[in-house]
């Protein structure tokens, strides 16, 4: 994507050879600035202030991150202790224990002296392949906004509705919800997105709507609370939001929230899809809201707020009471029975264990025998 006219990832190995760019997403958007990751511990603080975030962006970062810990000490030691620090740095997304596991298991059998260099091309690798599958999304979810404009007589543009971010600046490109809207605006379909603020962090909002003003998507940010009004006024012809954990059954994890508009949703016949890229879905289980974690994030990205004042400085301020007591839930879930379909790599498929099993059969036997909430 691009910044102006000059085209990003949003990370990318730095022109050194060994430490690695990334875009500070907590400066967004008020200004545009690039971080050098210069070690393990500064990787696994990237991830954790959310310099970076979005599940296949986190994956990415992780494998770079081990990158990083093998060129500084490749031996056992180090990477046992790399891949506990990096796992621990944010439990819901699946994508970052998927990379750093991915990655160890490459280099385990390594001798220390190979490890480095293996670690770097893998932690590549992971990235053009996040491309390769963001892309594809994009190619099979745009034919839903497509035939959406069709029904609409091509009348006016197709409103779509999305939460927090999933667009290129969560992955290394592209992005998971986004990705359709992307191309289907290169295509011609016209499209107008509402860009829900999202709370508390604000991704909508700060991230979304900067992404689809670069990109010349005409796009409003609304409050949270704006959506379910909209759709019951028949100003939302379909929803499109990321993931960040799947279950083997179809239940989706994504930014606090999610399952408010999924509901709204389901209440006004308002078609709800959910970008997946397959590293994101856990093959382990297949109870959302029994067997995903859900993160707690400090109070206080709910207590204050960052934003641009009228002198031009950007400024923190507070919102509640002193004393007030905030808790700060940063995920929910989505049952398999509110979402429409699944828009994969491979295609789309309906949020059920029997359509994710066959749309990739090569992983359903990792499903814990007799555990799926549908017979066949």
């Amino acid at each position: 994507m691009k910044v102006g006219d000059i085209p990003y990832r949003s990370i990318w190995l730095s022109e050194d050879g060994w430490s690695v760019s990334v875009i500070d997403q907590t400066k967004l958007p008020f200004a545009f600035e690039i971080s050098q990751l210069t070690s393990l511990t500064a990787a696994a603080d990237a991830i954790s202030r959310m310099v970076v975030r979005g599940a296949p962006l986190i994956g990415a970062t992780a494998a770079y991150g081990l990158a990083l810990a093998m060129h500084a000490d490749p031996s056992d030691q180090n990477l046992a202790s790399a891949v506990a620090e990096l796992t621990a740095t944010r439990p819901t997304a699946v994508n970052l224990r998927w990379a750093v596991q991915n990655v160890r298991t490459g280099l385990q059998p390594l001798p220390p002296a190979e490890r480095a260099a293996a670690a770097y091309r893998r932690a590549a690798e992971i990235c053009d392949e996040d491309v390769a599958i963001n892309g594809a999304i994009g190619e099979h979810g745009h034919g839903i906004i497509a035939a959406a404009y069709e029904q609409l007589g091509r009348n006016r543009p197709v409103n779509i509705l999305t939460h927090c971010n999933a667009g290129w600046l969560a992955t290394v490109d592209w992005g998971t919800a986004l990705a359709p809207i992307y191309q289907a605006h290169d295509l011609g379909i016209p499209v107008h997105v509402w860009v829900d603020e999202t709370r508390p962090r604000n991704q909508g909002s700060a991230l979304t709507a900067w992404e689809l003003l670069q990109h010349g998507v005409p796009h409003t940010v609304i409050v949270d609370n704006a959506g379910g009004h909209l759709m019951q006024q028949g100003q939302v012809d379909l929803c499109i939001t990321g993931t960040d954990r799947t279950t083997a059954a179809g239940d989706v994890a994504n930014k606090i929230g999610t399952y408010l508009k999924a509901l709204a949703a389901h209440d006004n016949n308002v078609p709800f899809y959910v970008g997946l890229p397959s590293p994101t879905i856990d093959w382990t289980i297949t109870d959302g809201l029994r067997d995903i974690p859900i993160e707690q994030r400090d109070p206080v990205e709910v207590t204050h707020l960052a934003g641009r004042a009228i002198s031009g400085a950007v400024e923190t301020i507070a919102l509640t009471p002193e004393g007030s007591a905030a808790a700060n839930y940063a995920f929910d879930v989505t049952p398999a029975r509110l979402v429409t379909g699944l828009i994969t790599e491979r295609g789309i498929c309906a949020a059920t264990p029997t359509a994710l099993s066959q749309l990739f059969p090569e992983h359903a036997k990792k499903v814990p025998p007799g555990s799926l909430p549908e017979a066949g």
